[in-house]
């Protein structure tokens, strides 16, 4: 079954965007988190190079940072892969309610984030949920394309689900991306899928213009421009993006069967809405449970607002309630 919670603004296409689009539809606390979030990175970020991209991400995770939910333990445990070492960061909660674990993948474009990044983030996941997380810091873009930073996903992956430990796997934008690009790789390869797959605003399509036009395009926080220009960033250059490779983008792939259940959890105000939406019908069309949320009012990256707005705080126990109750096995009411 998919579950909506809202309603997209998109449904119909409104090819204009108004200059009073923030006032009219998104309240006062994500605006101001839009304000906050761009003081800290602001839109045009990614002109001064990648080092000065990072630079500005970095300031914006520690100025977002929470402290860390009391009882949680963490420590840093590399998986060794034959290409290297890939470090990776494991949270236990005080009490552990599932046996299973959840394998997070960050978001940043592929090109900015790491194990402090969305530390936070995994810490309130692992308490919410009782779940050990695991966050991989996988290899960036551009030093390292395309399936550099699968390749390390599926080394992890395969670490923790060792002696049959069932794993879930799950991250946000293109964190989110790389967790449903394992679970078709798993596939191609016939092994055993995760338990499920936790995808929060994800970008899944290898064409994210395909948005232009639409209000969604020019979003605060993430534009389609934006989201080309971290795509080929992947791949390598422009003329290195793949089309038909379901490991690049999962919505290229031809047949959805066979997947891991999966808890997609969209935001109305996004240029990457329209993934999640497309992701969630193609699953359910080939059997494969799905719940899915689209919220309206939220914008890309509301992760980080999960403490300063009440829609975003919502949205977050949504995503807490599906990672539990994949862990057991199935998904939400």
């Amino acid at each position: 079954m998919i579950c909506r919670h809202g309603k997209s603004f998109f449904m119909g296409r409104d090819m204009t965007a108004s200059a009073d689009t923030l006032s009219r539809w998104l309240d006062p606390e994500i605006r101001a988190f839009i304000a906050r979030t761009n003081s800290f990175y602001p839109d045009d970020a990614n002109a001064g190079g990648i080092p000065e991209s990072r630079r500005l991400y970095a300031r914006l995770c520690a100025g977002f940072r929470a402290p860390r939910p009391a009882g949680v333990s963490v420590a840093d445990s590399p998986v060794r892969a034959a290409w290297g070492t890939i470090p990776v960061r494991r949270y236990t909660p005080p009490a552990q309610s599932h046996a299973a674990a959840l394998l997070y993948c960050h978001g940043g474009g592929f090109i900015l984030g790491g194990l402090d990044s969305h530390d936070d983030v995994c810490a309130e996941l692992c308490h919410g949920a009782g779940i050990e997380v695991v966050s991989v810091d996988y290899r960036l873009a551009p030093e390292h394309v395309h399936p550099a930073a699968l390749d390390d996903v599926e080394a992890a992956y395969h670490a923790l689900a060792v002696d049959g430990r069932n794993v879930l796997v799950g991250g946000d934008s293109a964190g989110g991306r790389l967790a449903a690009a394992l679970c078709r790789r798993l596939l191609r390869r016939g092994t055993a899928q995760p338990l499920g797959q936790v995808l929060l605003y994800p970008g899944l399509s290898s064409d994210p213009l395909r948005v232009v036009g639409t209000r969604a395009a020019t979003a605060p926080g993430l534009s389609a421009q934006d989201c080309a220009y971290y795509g080929e960033a992947l791949a390598g250059g422009a003329e290195r993006v793949p089309v038909g490779d379901a490991e690049f983008a999962p919505l290229d792939a031809e047949d959805f069967a066979g997947l891991a259940p999966a808890a997609i959890f969209a935001a109305g105000y996004d240029p990457l809405r329209q993934d999640s939406e497309d992701y969630a019908a193609v699953l359910h069309a080939a059997g494969v449970p799905v719940l899915y949320r689209d919220d309206p009012g939220l914008v890309h990256g509301w992760l980080r607002a999960r403490h300063m707005s009440g829609l975003a705080a919502r949205a977050f126990a949504g995503v807490i309630r599906a990672t539990a109750a994949l862990a057991e096995g199935g998904l939400p009411a």
